[in-house]
């Protein structure tokens, strides 16, 4: 499928939208319902962003690997003896051949296929009976290379060689991560939640990134956060969504004995979520993966200070997979319908200028960032 747009769809995606959100309209649905947008954000969002890998707790020891899947790309990350972090297409250079599954420790590459061995930095071991071989030359035989970045203690993949890295395009947020998360660290891996949503990944952002839709659909949420606090400030390729606790009982779960008392949300260009919720020491990544054009595949990754949640914890997950995800999905997946009738072609952003929680500037920012990437496969005339 045709990955590039014309210049005439272009301007029709993006008739009305102005770089001032008060004055703005949205994006045209097009880019949630035709198919062909899927083909065109793989060359022009995807392909060059920084991707959630895992906790660098997985990675940390020499010998360690962790096997991850990014938009049909299947990806090694390894930390060899030397204790360096690599990254490889998970591929072998014999036959094509899928070369690890999983995660764990290893001395060196072995393809279950037929045994070409690599050392962890990607070079080639060895090659069963290539001694066979004329103008064979095992020297300059390697595993191609991904970048791979450590930012926050999450490790991080982009599939684009000449991509800065995530501290160099992020600004200030690996400080902000820092102030909120201090013991992030320290955290590790207890829990996930998955789900596929019948809508258009971006439906699932952009209901994400504005909580405009809070009082009416999240009554439990906003017993758990001071909404009159919440403030959403757009900054490059990151949103931040801030709002303390709130300070009497809430119905969404206990923050009895509470070590943190900030909700802390980033949004990372283009799929990813970076989250603190009010509660013991928490960190949560949540991502939200194209499945076709009028579906997306969330992952939803718990880090706590033990691997076994506690009692609040579990009450906390239990809100999160039987209250706030269903009243989400059920939102998103309206749209999406609507989105599919001649009734809807185009909306507003309700944006005040007080940056405030229930502001829709973030979607504008998601927005305009999204229109650049367009652009940058738009065969402008």
């Amino acid at each position: 499928m045709n990955s590039r747009l014309s210049t005439q769809d272009y301007e029709q995606i993006s008739a009305g939208f102005d770089e001032n959100p008060l004055r703005s309209f949205s994006i045209n649905k097009r880019v949630y319902t035709d198919p062909r947008f899927l083909a065109i954000e793989q060359a022009s969002v995807f392909k060059s962003c920084w991707h959630f890998a895992c906790h660098e707790e997985k990675l940390r020891k020499p010998h360690s690997y962790f096997v991850l899947e990014i938009h049909g790309q299947s990806i090694l990350v390894t930390r060899d003896a030397k204790n360096e972090l690599r990254a490889f297409y998970n591929v072998c250079k014999h036959r094509g051949h899928e070369l690890m599954q999983g995660e764990g420790s290893l001395s060196v590459i072995t393809c279950p296929y037929h045994a070409w061995t690599y050392h962890l930095d990607g070079k080639l071991r060895s090659a069963r009976r290539s001694e066979h071989l004329e103008n064979f030359n095992a020297e300059n035989i390697c595993l191609d290379s991904v970048q791979v970045e450590i930012f926050c203690h999450l490790v991080f993949i982009n599939l684009d060689a000449s991509a800065s890295s995530l501290a160099q395009q992020s600004g200030n947020l690996a400080e902000e991560i820092t102030n909120h998360a201090p013991d992030l660290g320290a955290l590790t891996y207890a829990h996930s939640l998955h789900y596929r949503i019948n809508a258009n990944w971006k439906s699932v952002v952009d209901n994400f990134l504005e909580c405009y839709h809070c009082p009416v659909a999240h009554k439990d949420f906003c017993s758990l956060v001071d909404m009159s606090t919440y403030q959403v400030k757009t900054n490059g390729i990151y949103s931040s969504h801030m709002a303390n606790a709130g300070t009497s009982q809430n119905s969404a779960y206990s923050v009895d004995n509470a070590s943190v008392t900030v909700h802390a949300v980033w949004h990372l260009w283009p799929n990813t979520a970076l989250m603190r919720y009010p509660g013991r020491g928490n960190f949560m990544v949540w991502r939200f993966y194209p499945d076709g054009a009028h579906h997306t595949r969330e992952v939803f990754d718990f880090f706590f200070e033990s691997d076994e949640p506690n009692e609040s914890e579990i009450e906390a997950i239990r809100y999160i997979d039987d209250v706030l995800q269903p009243e989400d999905i059920a939102l998103v997946e309206s749209v999406q319908r609507g989105m599919m009738t001649p009734a809807f072609t185009q909306g507003r952003y309700l944006v005040d200028p007080e940056s405030s929680g229930m502001s829709e500037h973030a979607v504008h920012h998601f927005h305009s960032n999204l229109l650049k990437s367009y652009r940058s496969v738009t065969d402008i005339e």
